[in-house]
Parts: structure tokens; sequence; C-alpha cells
């Protein structure tokens, strides 16, 4: 059973400037520069692993983004969904719609568990203090937040590994690129941004070691218009294939437009493009939710944190298509298999910055703390981080 609130604010993302300076930010995966991995899980507290009240399980997400936006928070709800098929009327969900990182946060979180939700997933960085406030006042709901690297008795981190669709998505652009220059349209310069740009450039130069990337920041995660400037902008500094780590369908639907060729983000766009659509880098966040669920249902949840990518089936490379040449598909194919078996690393030295030094050596692996930390370029990739002052 599900109950829609009604909206509760507009959705802004000014803060993020300052929050960006002064806390290293692993992404709608966001967090320092310097963080630590996700944490190991730790024995849950007596409050964390009691069992559930009698009575459906009353469960709440709070979203930073309509759920219309086809991409970041349509995927949160659609995996909010899937526990309702999985659980039926042992469940009962509730969500809130652009909630702000920032005081409202706090504001709507509290009046969630006010509601009886005792356990409640909050979807965006800019959530993790907030939740924090209110997790340490309500010891007996458990709190789920997602890209963060704060935890509590009763609260636990969960992230996905994007950068792994973004390296496939990377990989299709190499093949399809007639110019040899790319375009991504960013939101906000943190790590996991910054490590999804990185990262399809890696892919790309994996065809074709020549690509260049050109870069567009929106500074914001939703914002439809800037999107389209960004993206025309690409066009114009000669990208034929753009990539965006937006949340709205904007940049494809400008590429499609313009005759160019673009993918989709999160979710599965390409209803929003078909003539340029070349694939679509989701996640599937329905695993997840459905873990999470049954360990509140079961008394066994506990503290800690994941991030989990193609091998735990949370990313995924989509709708690609017929125009991408087979060769180029098969070698997202062997990708996609290594990602999911462990014989493949994207993050594998020697890769080198913008400079031509190396940031991983020769057969160097990034740790989770490495890649939770990237604020650099790589080769290949034009122009500078922008300050987040």
């Amino acid at each position: 059973m599900t109950t829609t609130l009604s909206k509760r604010s507009l959705l802004k993302v000014a803060g993020w400037a300052t929050l960006a300076a002064t806390a290293a930010l692993v992404g709608c995966g966001k967090k320092a520069e310097t963080p630590a991995a996700p944490a190991a899980s730790e024995p849950a507290s007596a409050a964390s692993a009691a069992a559930a009240p009698a009575g459906p399980l009353k469960i709440a997400f709070a979203y930073v983004g309509p759920v219309g936006d086809a991409g970041w928070t349509f995927a949160h709800n659609a995996g909010r969904l899937a526990v309702e098929k999985e659980f039926g009327d042992k469940v009962k969900t509730t969500f809130v719609e652009k909630v702000p990182e920032g005081p409202e946060a706090e504001r709507v979180l509290r009046d969630l568990v006010s509601q009886g939700n005792t356990l409640v997933f909050g979807t965006t960085f800019g959530y993790m203090e907030p939740m924090l406030k209110v997790a340490a006042d309500n010891p007996n709901v458990k709190f789920e937040h997602a890209t963060g690297y704060k935890t509590a008795p009763n609260m636990r981190t969960y992230d996905s590994r994007t950068y792994e669709g973004a390296y496939m998505a990377g990989v299709i652009a190499g093949g399809m690129s007639k110019s040899g220059v790319i375009g991504v349209v960013g939101s906000i310069p943190i790590p996991e941004v910054i490590r999804n740009i990185n990262s399809f450039t890696l892919g790309a130069q994996s065809v074709n070691p020549k690509i260049k990337t050109k870069v567009v920041w929106v500074n914001g995660w939703f914002d439809p218009p800037k999107e389209t400037e960004g993206a025309q902008s690409l066009i114009n500094q000669g990208a034929d294939v753009l990539f965006q780590n937006t949340d709205s369908p904007a940049v494809l639907q400008t590429a499609e437009k313009a005759g160019k060729y673009a993918f989709g983000w999160d979710s599965d766009m390409s209803q929003f493009g078909p003539k340029s659509h070349l694939a679509s880098s989701v996640i599937n966040w329905g695993p997840y939710y459905i873990k999470a669920t049954k360990d509140a249902l079961e008394g066994t949840w506990q503290t800690g944190g994941v991030w989990w990518g193609v091998k735990e089936g949370a990313i995924d490379i989509v709708s690609i298509s017929d125009k991408v040449p087979a060769d180029v598909k098969e070698k997202v194919e062997k990708v996609k298999a290594g990602l999911k078996d462990g014989s493949f690393v994207i993050w594998k030295g020697p890769i080198a910055g913008q400079d031509g030094k190396d940031v991983l050596a020769k057969d160097a692996v990034a740790d989770d703390k490495f890649l939770g930390g990237i604020n650099f370029y790589v080769k290949g990739v034009d122009g500078a981080i922008p300050s987040s002052k």
C-alpha cells in the first residue's frame, strides 16, 4: 500500500557549493575527498536488531527530486515499488519528493518518523547531517542514507557504483564519435561526479585513445533548462556524443534535436530521444531496498555501509542502440561480464592525470578510499574543475 505525500518544497541545490568546500563528498554518491571507504558492517544494536512491530512495516522515502524526473529519483521510486511487489501487505510505503538538501530535510524526516515510519530512506548526500540528528533522537527507527559516509547505531549508508555504468557508456561513445570530441554535462563538482566523468573518458579511450572530453557544469542535479544550455554548449564546442550526470532527459533531447548522440542516465531514457539514444546507464535500487526491508522485517538489520555495482545487479547498461557496431557491443558485454565476476577493473594503472603524471602506477588498483576522494581529471579531459567556493 502506498501513501504519496504532497510537495513540501522546491528543490534547492545552492547550498552544495558551501557543503562541497567544507566536507568531501561522495555522490548523489558523495563523500569527502579523503574519506574512509564505506564502513564494514558492525554488530546490530539492541534497538536496530529488535523485532519488527505487529502490523505492516511502515517505510518512508525522502526524495531530492521529482518522481517524474526520469532519472535519479525515478530510479529510487522504482526500487520502492519493487519493495511493495516483493512484500505485499507486510509493508506500507510513503514518499515525499523534492525535499531540499538542508534544514528542510530534517523537518521532513522528523515528520515521517512522527507518522509511525520505522524504516526511513534518504536518497541524497545532503540529507546526511539532518538524518544523523533525527536518528539520534529516534533510536528505535532504522535510517538508511544513500551516498553518505557517516553511520550511527541505527543509521547505515548505501550507494551504487555509477562509475561502472559511466565507463561502459564511454566504450560506446569512443566507438561512435566521429569528431573525436565527447561532452559531459556535470551537476556538482564533487568526487562522485568527477569520478564518473573520468570513467566515461577512460571507457572512450579504451576504444579511441585520442578521444577528448569537454565538460560543462550546471551546479544542480535537476535543472532541465540549464542542462539543455549545457548540452548545446558542448555541441557548439564540437562534441558529437553527449553524456550527463544530471537527472533529467534534457541532454538526450537536445542531442536529438541537433542530430547528435547521447545517453540516458540512472534510468532508461530511450523514449526521450529514440534517434540519438545510444544506451542508458541505469541504477537498480530494487535489490538493496528489498534486502534492507527484509533485514528490518526479520530483525537482522545492522548498521554499516555498502557500495553495490554490476556484481550485485545494481548497475547496468541497457537499450543499446542498433546503431552501435557489433564489435563495440561485444566489448561492452566483455566489460560487464568482467565487472560481474571481478576479472575486470576500471581503475587500474597506469592512469595519468591531466599533467601526464600517473595518478595510478602500472598495475596498481584503486581502492574505495581512492575512488571516494577523486578530485582531478584524467588525461584527455579538457579544462579545470571549478572551485567549490
